[in-house]
């Protein structure tokens, strides 16, 4: 007997770790589409000979897409489940890359990467939320961390694979290549449970209770997380009621969407989108030297968010971040001033790059993955579906913003004022951190919304 629990709790922490890898697997291609169109942007300009604003277009059209399937993500993986989400989410994403590859116009182009926008956007709403559900709870921190880890590490494969694919300027293969882990998504999601709280909603408590025996160490444990489940089940969403009726929940949502906001207008983003274009600016006019830059950006943005991981829980959010606004704003006006006075040297190119660097760390430290933590921890209860909803449409229409409006910005204002821009708005992020943000380190979900439905300032809502 004792040597069969033996192999039932290991064949189930087998299962449990192959479900949270092909969940976070969303992850990685969530990073390789973010990622891959930096390196291809010059080579599509130069084959369709499009226009600046054009390119600014086939950049931002998946944010468009990502804000669309992250608003109906919701509907859908209530109403269809978590697995049949995942699996919409990898057929868009096989679609998206074949037809990316296949674009023989801009156009054509910009509506493929609609449809992975699209995919994009339900993978960043169902990923995190099927981990939540499936993984167990000493995991569950560190599986969603996971989650975030694989999407900068599929951004800086995507800037590998277009480092590979730069000599012969093989635009084509660089979005097509992304096929492969998309197929191997929606073949491992075939083998994916059900999320067992999603069928204990539908009202199937004896598949939510397989699902979790083959889960979890014990049956007993597996009973006692359906206990759980079925107590929390007895409050029901209703978060836009809640919206038009509370002023308190509209402080949260307001909150929410003001994080979301903060943390696309950092300008990390036009870093990863327009990464070889900055280096140009920076005086590496070889592609080579371009693409590796490039690459290096996506190195320091994985190393970097250890060093998250490593303080959200000793630091606190609120500090992280403003010393994450910080340096970021230090990074960018140095770069900017170093543009306008003029870069002529190799050795203020590379300190210019070390500024670029020193701006990736200050993000992928602070607002990258804080910013979620945040926005999950202030939603009430009643509300949290909703609240999360529109926070995560609004960092893709912000993002959309950011990825739409940057070359134009090159253009119009110049170089150094368009960082220096950046470089403001980091120091106002400092400013509205320390009068709006709270600090919820070590404080439970349940303390910071009776907080908040008190009345309390939201500065103020995660006092204990």
């Amino acid at each position: 007997m004792p040597g069969n629990t033996n192999k039932s709790r290991t064949s189930n922490k087998v299962m449990t770790l192959f479900v949270c890898f092909l969940a976070a697997l969303a992850g990685l291609l969530f990073g390789l589409d973010i990622g891959v169109i930096a390196g291809a942007l010059p080579f599509i300009a130069k084959d369709f000979n499009v226009t600046a604003h054009q390119q600014e277009w086939i950049v931002s059209s998946m944010m468009f897409g990502a804000a669309v399937g992250a608003v109906g993500s919701g509907w859908m993986s209530s109403r269809l489940g978590r697995k049949k989400s995942l699996m919409a989410g990898a057929i868009l994403f096989v679609i998206g890359s074949l037809w990316s590859a296949g674009a023989t116009s801009p156009e054509m182009l910009i509506a493929a990467r609609v449809v992975l926008g699209l995919a994009v956007g339900v993978a960043s709403y169902t990923a995190p939320l099927y981990l939540s559900e499936i993984a167990p709870e000493k995991i569950r921190g560190s599986m969603i961390s996971l989650y975030q880890l694989m999407i900068t590490i599929g951004i800086l494969a995507a800037y590998l694979s277009d480092t590979a694919f730069s000599d012969a300027g093989a635009w084509r293969w660089m979005l097509g290549i992304i096929t492969i882990p998309a197929v191997l998504l929606l073949i491992g999601v075939f083998f994916l449970p059900n999320s067992p709280r999603w069928l204990a909603a539908k009202g199937d408590f004896r598949s939510a209770e397989r699902v979790l025996s083959r889960l979890r160490d014990t049956s007993e444990q597996a009973k006692r997380e359906l206990d759980e489940i079925r107590e929390s089940l007895k409050i029901k969403q209703s978060g836009w009621q809640l919206f038009q009726s509370n002023s308190n929940f509209r402080r949260a949502v307001f909150l929410g969407v003001l994080l979301q906001v903060m943390q696309q207008f950092t300008g990390m983003n036009v870093i990863m989108y327009y990464a070889p274009k900055i280096f140009e600016i920076a005086g590496f006019a070889n592609t080579t030297q371009q693409m590796w830059g490039t690459v290096i950006v996506g190195l320091v943005n994985v190393l970097a968010t250890f060093i998250a991981i490593g303080l959200v829980d000793r630091w606190g959010r609120k500090p992280t971040l403003v010393l994450g606004f910080m340096v970021m704003a230090i990074g960018m006006g140095i770069l900017g001033t170093m543009l306008h006075i003029g870069i002529h040297s190799p050795e203020a190119q590379y300190f210019a790059v070390a500024m670029l660097l020193m701006f990736i760390v200050g993000f992928a430290m602070s607002a990258g993955p804080l910013i979620w933590v945040l926005c999950s921890e202030i939603q009430p209860l009643k509300g949290r579906d909703f609240g999360i909803t529109v926070s995560t449409a609004t960092n893709w229409i912000a993002n959309m913003i950011v990825g739409a409006t940057f070359l134009t910005m090159l253009n119009t204002l110049g170089n150094a004022p368009t960082f220096w821009v950046y470089a403001g708005l980091n120091v106002f992020f400092i400013l509205l951190t320390l009068a709006l943000i709270p600090e919820t380190k070590n404080v439970s979900l349940e303390h910071i919304e009776r907080n908040l439905m008190q009345g309390k300032k939201l500065r103020d809502i995660g006092q204990k």
